[in-house]
């Protein structure tokens, strides 16, 4: 029986997952995404065109390749339906996409409750993308959540006007419009009936994939430092972007997984608020950004930028027994004149024993840094490792040797092509 190869952020998300997991899946048979939902976005150019998906897996451009979206997405049918049809606009066949039955699915008053929540935090924002994740994910847990399955039942319509009332009383307490129930209703027949030829039991299908020897990819979504669990807390996403919701959001058991392949980039970034440790708020960063174009495929907003972190990068290692590292962008933090690394925490002048979720620890950590030469400008046409230049080999085999596992991928342009595969 085969095995599934996982694809993981390894920071902060926003590391360039899309375009490790097209280079992987050019002969998978199936993509599958886990967890999330239209808060994460991933970015692929293929053939001079560009493409970002938010909830189908990328795996769909590849002809006769099933893209499954497992039980652990929370879906705008809204959103996926814009997504199908910017696909088809495209000439993209869709007839192998796979939706789960048990997937579950967000309504506009999740979205809307998504904006009062954050609007109600003040100054302890958490920076969500208000698409309506968190509240979804709240009613799954609260255990009145609709699924995929749900839309096709006679109990959908009472369901549904039981959450609309209810939503609707905190609505009208905080000054909200309150929805209508009967259009949402309405609206929503309609998506189901446009998504049903796609819905089946993912799960039993994953298996049965399996069994028959069927090479699979799992596209992760979002990163370990936004994990629910174990990222830092709360400025988190609503789910586990770490290995073990790749087993929950899918029906796959420990057996199951293959490969684990964490990807970072050669330097840090991050998105909306919260601790991070190496950040450069400055000239560095922002010309990091600029060189990296940093801004949101999902939002469109800048992102935080700066050195890369190895303590927090060891952390994520561990977490998800991530057994190789996919290195991105090497060709843009090569453009700075000299580059550091982050090796180590300390506060109050000791060394701190690796990484931690704690606010407020974090907020008083200060990096150890090392630093390298840069300038190692065009290496965009390199495709094989002994062909970089001295300093950006000096570079990736420090970071091979403080985290202790290989490199397999580097990247070293934005385009497909313009990578360094070497099975070490």
């Amino acid at each position: 029986m085969s095995k599934v190869d996982v694809v993981l952020g390894s920071f902060y998300g926003d590391e360039g997952k899309g375009k490790i997991i097209d280079y992987l899946g050019s002969h998978a048979d199936a993509f599958l995404r886990a967890t999330g939902g239209n808060n994460a976005g991933h970015s692929i150019e293929v053939d001079n065109e560009k493409y970002v998906f938010h909830l189908i897996p990328s795996g769909i451009l590849n002809k006769g390749t099933l893209a499954i979206i497992g039980n652990g997405v929370v879906i705008d049918p809204k959103v996926l339906i814009e997504e199908i049809k910017s696909l088809k606009e495209k000439g993209k066949d869709v007839s192998n996409l796979r939706i789960s039955t048990k997937a579950h699915v967000i309504f506009p008053y999740h979205i809307e409750m998504d904006k009062l929540q954050e609007e109600k935090r003040g100054n302890s924002k958490i920076g969500t993308t208000v698409r309506g994740i968190g509240p979804c994910y709240c009613d799954k847990y609260e255990r009145c959540g609709i699924r995929i399955e749900d839309l096709y039942t006679d109990k959908f319509k009472e369901q549904l006007k039981i959450n609309v009332t209810n939503k609707n009383q905190i609505f009208k307490l905080n000054n909200y419009e309150e929805l209508d129930y009967e259009k949402i209703y309405q609206e929503y027949l309609e998506y189901a009936n446009y998504i049903k030829e796609y819905v089946c039991d993912t799960t039993a299908l994953v298996h049965k994939l399996l069994k028959e020897d069927k090479k699979i990819i799992c596209e992760g979504a979002q990163a370990t430092l936004l994990d629910i669990d174990f990222g830092c807390y709360p400025y988190v996403t609503s789910s586990n972007p770490t290995i073990g919701g790749i087993i929950t959001g899918s029906g796959l058991n420990a057996h199951n997984i293959g490969e684990v392949y964490g990807v970072t980039k050669a330097y840090a970034s991050k998105v909306g608020s919260g601790p991070f440790v190496t950040e450069q708020d400055n000239e560095i960063g922002d010309t990091i950004r600029e060189l990296g174009h940093e801004y949101g495929a999902t939002t469109k907003r800048p992102r935080r930028c700066g050195y890369l972190d190895l303590v927090a990068l060891k952390y994520a290692i561990d977490l998800n027994g991530i057994t190789a590292l996919c290195l991105n962008h090497l060709d843009t933090i090569g453009k700075l004149p000299k580059i550091k690394l982050c090796v180590a925490y300390k506060k109050d002048n000791k060394i701190l024993d690796g990484f931690t979720t704690n606010l407020e620890e974090l907020k008083q950590v200060e990096p150890v840094y090392e630093e390298f030469e840069g300038n190692f400008l065009d290496i965009s046409k390199v495709r094989s490792r002994k062909d970089l230049p001295e300093n950006a080999l000096k570079y990736i085999k420090r970071i091979e040797e403080y985290l202790e596992i290989p490199i397999k991928f580097i990247g070293v342009g934005a385009l497909r092509e313009e990578m360094i595969w070497e099975d070490k």
